[in-house]
């Protein structure tokens, strides 16, 4: 049987993207994505709790996340999700467990904040990310007017 390591995220991002370039030359960039989860509970009272969501983007997605997203914006983050491990500076063993997105949609513009629909949705898709057999080709430009998508559109 085969496994499914499978993320799929809307949500704000928490900072601008702060990108880096590895010893090869390779755009990585990290950001944090929050969602929070709205629901009444057992008296009718409103509840939300909030979870912060740690992403990392490669090549042209990290080239994307740089020029086109910024603190506060919605976005539709797609991937997997993967734990590193090392050593800090005192010994110790630390973990972190990470969002790898190889898809990623803009749900609002750059600039304004996620208070609403503006009908504006770009995505972009990780190239370099292996296509599995019998999917879609990946978009990897910017959206048409008459294929936009939008956040009702998402079907979950």
């Amino acid at each position: 049987m085969n496994s499914l390591n499978k993320v799929q995220l809307i949500g704000n991002l928490t900072a601008n993207p702060e990108v880096r370039e590895t010893p090869n030359g390779q755009k990585v960039a990290t950001f944090g994505v929050a969602t929070t989860r709205v629901w009444k509970d057992a008296s009718g009272s409103k509840q939300e709790q909030t979870e912060f969501h740690n992403v990392v983007v490669w090549r042209g997605l990290a080239e994307v996340a740089e020029k086109y997203i910024t603190k506060g914006q919605k976005v539709y983050v797609e991937g997997y999700l993967q734990t590193r491990s090392w050593e800090d500076q005192t010994g110790a063993k630390r973990y972190r467990t990470e969002i790898v997105g190889d898809n990623l949609i803009m749900l609002s513009s750059k600039g304004s904040s996620s208070g609403g629909d503006d009908s504006f949705a770009q995505p972009f898709a990780d190239e370099s990310a292996p296509a599995e057999s019998g999917s879609a080709p990946k978009r990897t430009k910017a959206a048409k007017k008459d294929d936009e998508i939008h956040i009702e559109d998402i079907p979950f």
